[in-house]
């Protein structure tokens, strides 16, 4: 690997300080919202749907203008919200439900995070595009 394909120090700095961020807020969100043992985990799902949300908008962006600095796509994209979002919580959640014996429960959970998930991602692509084509037309 030549040092061209190495990031710089500031997107390692960027990763892991928007990863502390995502990582408090979800925790934050998670005393402000505690879930209950045995019932949909709600605050999981808002999370992830809303990360999803974020991330494809941001994607979408950060394509049409390719410009933007290594650093911030890092920091924000696999930091904060990798960090924030997680398929770990998820599974976790899935297990926990299962183990209960709550199946109807974790199979609509699973349902619905794939659903939503995706749905959100697209409403963040349309999002995107939305905002991109503005900002292209203001310039």
């Amino acid at each position: 690997m030549t040092n061209a394909q190495v990031p710089g120090w500031q997107a390692w700095l960027a990763v892991a300080m928007g990863g502390l961020a995502g990582t408090e807020l979800r925790y934050g969100l998670g005393l402000a919202f505690p879930e209950t043992a045995g019932t949909m985990p709600l605050t999981t799902l808002g999370i992830n749907v809303a990360g999803s949300f974020v991330l494809a908008g941001l994607t979408t962006v950060w394509m049409a203008r390719p410009r933007t600095a290594f650093w911030l796509r890092a920091g924000l994209g696999p930091g904060l919200l990798g960090s924030f979002t997680t398929f770990s919580a998820v599974i976790f959640s899935i297990d926990q439900l299962a183990t209960a014996g709550e199946h109807p429960v974790w199979m609509a959970y699973l349902g619905l995070s794939l659903a939503l998930g995706l749905g959100a991602a697209a409403g963040g692509w349309r999002t995107g595009r939305l905002l991109t084509d503005r900002l292209e037309a203001a310039s």
